[in-house]
């Protein structure tokens, strides 16, 4: 095994799932700059997850939408031009079908 790759620094970090607000502590070495106080009294450095164990539809059995990146807002801006086109399209050819059953 290779010496000194890994790191010396692990301590007691909380672990909180945003998803759910379930909050657990284990040991770690991530960084993190904020902190927070649990129910025992005592501090830890606080890492934020998006999902967890606790949320994740594999582990609850639960099928929910996991839209925490804005999947589904970026791809409606990135077609936005595509579907205002098409709408376009189909109002013109509603407009054209209602003034020929005018005529």
């Amino acid at each position: 095994m290779k010496k000194e790759i890994h790191p010396k620094e692990y301590r007691l970090v909380a672990f909180k799932d945003m998803s759910n607000g379930v909050t657990f502590v284990t040991k770690s070495a991530a960084p993190s700059k904020e902190k927070v106080k649990l129910e025992d009294g005592k501090e830890y450095p606080l890492i934020k997850l998006e999902i967890s164990d606790t949320s994740h539809p594999f582990f609850t059995g639960k099928m929910k939408l996991v839209d925490t990146a804005g999947r589904v807002d970026k791809y409606m801006n990135r077609y936005k031009t595509h579907f205002d086109k098409k709408k376009k399209q189909e109002d013109n050819a509603k407009k054209d079908n209602d003034n020929k059953d005018k005529n």
